[in-house]
């Protein structure tokens, strides 16, 4: 097993391991209508709970903790090998803290973090979810391709090492 890298930490942000505190937001990130709008929807209690079995502490899972108050704003998930063998990256946020930034500054962070690792890293969002697509663009990402999934027309987005 890998070690546990150390938490990233940005002007605003920490990203760490998930902890037992963090559930409360973690399972509003599942369960939120408006979150999961483009995410097949909310999570049923059943996944819940088995989700939140597991989510602690668990590699690749890393809870947004805003630094001047310690609040859990999102979640940040970097999955090595995760599609085709490259290394995925995918956030939510809680609806309460988008449109400030908090999600560009903590995907760009991941995404050079996991640059520093793998060749390239992809990103997957709907094609209707137009600020998921700004943010991956606005990170350095390129839409290389469009394909269904989930009975939802998807587009995935590229970064290569430069």
């Amino acid at each position: 097993m890998a070690p546990t890298p150390a938490p990233l930490r940005t002007e605003r942000l920490v990203l760490r391991p998930v902890r037992a505190r963090d559930l409360p937001a973690v399972t509003r990130l599942w369960t939120d209508p408006e979150v999961r709008r483009h995410l097949g929807g909310p999570v049923i209690d059943s996944v819940v709970r088995i989700r939140q079995r597991r989510i602690v502490g668990a590699p690749g899972f890393h809870a947004v903790e805003r630094t001047v108050d310690g609040v859990v704003l999102g979640l940040v998930t970097v999955a090595p090998g995760a599609r085709d063998g490259e290394t995925e990256v995918s956030y939510q946020f809680l609806p309460e803290h988008w449109g400030r930034g908090y999600a560009r500054e903590a995907v760009a962070a991941a995404v050079e973090r996991a640059l520093g690792d793998a060749p390239s890293v992809v990103a997957v969002t709907q094609e209707a979810n137009t600020p998921s697509r700004r943010l991956l663009e606005a990170v350095g990402m390129t839409h290389t391709d469009s394909f269904v999934e989930w009975e939802a027309q998807q587009v995935l987005y590229r970064r290569r090492r430069a």
